[in-house]
């Protein structure tokens, strides 16, 4: 018995070596994300809700094959099956009265109760004011009129925190309507701010109203203050949100990194797996970008200008 082990350990000596390689485990990573797509609103290349939706699912695809995404034109969805299953829930609609899902809001909190993640882009990120608790609980934080404003501004984002949304974000400057001041929970509680930057003193002097200034907003003028416009939460019960204020600008989608940290958001609030370098997709074609509008493309339409513009967003 001894010679036979002897020789056995000999014959496995000889074999050569073997390097085993972890599991794939972002092949196997399936997640079914639903977005929600209001209906028109600003005209062609602005709230181009269900263009920036169509987009975005795509290029999850593209970087998560095993992913499943369903995009709802216009609206809440006439069969709310499309819903079963869903890990996420990304909504891209103009908000207020008007919201898409404030009619559906025990819908959506009974989601967010069994783990589902719900995500808001833009105008998505307002409700009135009697409305915010559910937004709270969901994702962290809301535009709450007569306290958040809502300038065009270039926001310069110079440093990203260590958190998984922000997995290969590399610095970046973009020109949209960021919404800031929001109000979030209590203390944070639970809540990342993940894109931050300072606005310019000219963008906290608006006129007193519901969107465009006020008391709060104009205290940090001078004081070099950053306002959070995109941020995540880990909320009770194990669910995850997010919210962001930028996506007025349609062509924006163009920013790689922009793109980037807003599919990290909605990977991440599915419970999925973050690349470390981020999710990684190819810079959209003009094609692309012009494709699933509410709006007829406009007959002056410049592709040029605008080509122009989307390939000056990645130098």
């Amino acid at each position: 018995m001894h010679r036979f082990l002897v020789a056995l350990a000999l014959l496995l000596s000889a074999l050569p070596a073997y390097t085993v390689r972890a599991a794939d485990t972002t092949s196997g990573d399936k997640k079914k994300v639903v977005f929600l797509a209001g209906g028109k609103s600003h005209g062609f290349g602005a709230h181009d809700h269900l263009a920036g939706c169509t987009l975005l699912a795509n290029k999850l695809k593209e970087a998560k094959p095993a992913y499943e995404t369903v995009v709802v034109a216009e609206g809440w969805p006439s069969d709310e099956k499309v819903l079963d299953g869903a890990d996420a829930i990304v909504i891209y609609c103009d908000g207020g009265k008007n919201h898409l899902a404030l009619p559906h809001v025990d819908k959506l909190d009974e989601l967010s109760n069994k783990g589902v993640g719900i995500g808001c882009v833009h105008y998505a990120v307002e409700v009135p004011t009697e409305n915010g608790r559910p937004w709270l609980k969901w994702m962290g934080g809301y535009f709450e009129t007569f306290y958040s404003v809502n300038p065009h501004w270039t926001a310069n984002f110079d440093a990203m925190p260590s958190h998984a949304v922000a997995n290969g974000v590399k610095p970046f400057t973009a020109n949209d309507e960021w919404y800031y001041n929001m109000r979030f929970r209590n203390d944070m509680k639970g809540v990342t701010p993940i894109l931050s930057a300072v606005p310019p003193d000219v963008a906290r002097q608006g006129k007193d109203d519901a969107h465009g200034g006020n008391e709060h907003v104009r205290a940090a003028i001078g004081k070099n203050q950053k306002e959070h416009v995109l941020w995540v939460s880990e909320n009770e019960g194990g669910s995850r949100g997010f919210g962001t204020t930028g996506g007025h600008v349609h062509w924006n989608w163009a920013n790689d990194q922009w793109r980037k940290v807003v599919l990290n958001s909605i990977v991440w609030i599915a419970k999925g797996e973050v690349p470390k370098n981020g999710v990684e997709t190819k810079t959209p074609t003009l094609d692309e970008m012009l494709a699933n509008h509410d709006e007829p493309i406009p007959a002056n339409f410049d592709r040029d200008a605008i080509a122009k513009r989307m390939a000056e967003m990645n130098k």
